[in-house]
């Protein structure tokens, strides 16, 4: 029963912090119907700047705000520059940009801080809480990635659903065409799309990287996870990043904990074509499939 508790409590923490970036992966979506592949390296470069500050002794909370304004301008000008040229043609151009990007933003990386990883301070203690004079594997830090994760998702439901700005967002993603000729400034609302969806990425990264350690590639892996996640839940449903990130937290722990974890990217990788197979809009979707 205690190992059951431990690996529950376990896949709950670490599926917030799928979620966090499934989050980031939701508002690119919903803001510009694309899938940005480089949310990762993008979150990763935020996540340096802020450990560049904590070690030059600055508080946790400074280096949290630097890294959301460094995601915030590091969005906008990707949009800008990258995205902003593609925006007209096909699809796959904007995933072929956003993969060339992933690979730019590690290799800057690389020549910049280094190959070596680099530990990232946690913001509360890592020590699990004790109950009856056990110890469980659920810390304070554990609570607060927790909270930090419902909050981003609230506010981007709020956004979007609550907000004029997010019904101009949400109409520049589907309708572009249409939302120019009501006066929405698509390209505005792109950039804007971009820039918070950088600015959540940094975010989840710092609430990361004490769990992964910082380098070039090491978020590459959570990425991916959080891909599923986000499929699971719905691209375009901020609460079902959240629900997936801790579906797939869960199945990941109970399958590492009960089996071996070397079989926990094939446990994703089964519930991800389970998903696409039954429900391919994703547990939370807005949308419906037209019958035709």
């Amino acid at each position: 029963m205690t190992q059951f508790i431990n690996l529950t409590l376990n896949g709950i923490s670490t599926g917030a912090i799928y979620a966090a970036v499934a989050l980031a992966l939701v508002l690119i979506w919903r803001a510009t119907r694309i899938v940005n592949f480089a949310q990762g390296a993008m979150l990763m470069i935020t996540t340096f700047i802020a450990s560049e500050l904590l070690n030059e002794g600055s508080p946790y909370w400074v280096a949290l705000v630097v890294a959301m304004i460094s995601g915030l301008l590091l969005g906008a000008v990707v949009e800008r520059v990258l995205i902003r040229a593609v925006e007209s043609a096909p699809e796959i151009n904007a995933v072929i940009v956003t993969l060339g990007l992933l690979t730019l933003l590690e290799a800057t990386a690389g020549m910049i801080w280094g190959n070596t990883p680099r530990s990232f301070p946690a913001a509360f203690s890592i020590r699990g809480y004790e109950v009856g004079g056990t110890r469980i594997l659920f810390s304070p830090q554990d609570t607060f990635i927790v909270i930090a994760v419902i909050v981003v998702a609230l506010s981007l439901t709020v956004l979007f659903r609550g907000t004029t700005l997010g019904l101009r967002m949400r109409a520049a993603a589907f309708a572009p065409e249409v939302a120019r000729l009501l006066g929405v400034r698509v390209g505005h609302m792109f950039t804007l799309g971009w820039a918070l969806a950088a600015m959540v990425g940094a975010v989840a990264g710092v609430l990361v990287a004490p769990s992964v350690f910082v380098g070039p590639n090491n978020f590459d892996p959570i990425l991916i996870f959080a891909f599923v996640a986000a499929v699971l839940g719905g691209l375009d449903s901020p609460p079902g990043a959240i629900v997936g990130g801790l579906v797939l937290g869960l199945v990941i722990s109970y399958v590492s904990g009960y089996e071996e974890a070397s079989l926990a990217p094939l446990a994703a990788l089964a519930l991800l074509v389970v998903t696409l197979m039954f429900r391919p809009q994703g547990l939370f979707s807005a949308s419906s499939e037209r019958k035709v």
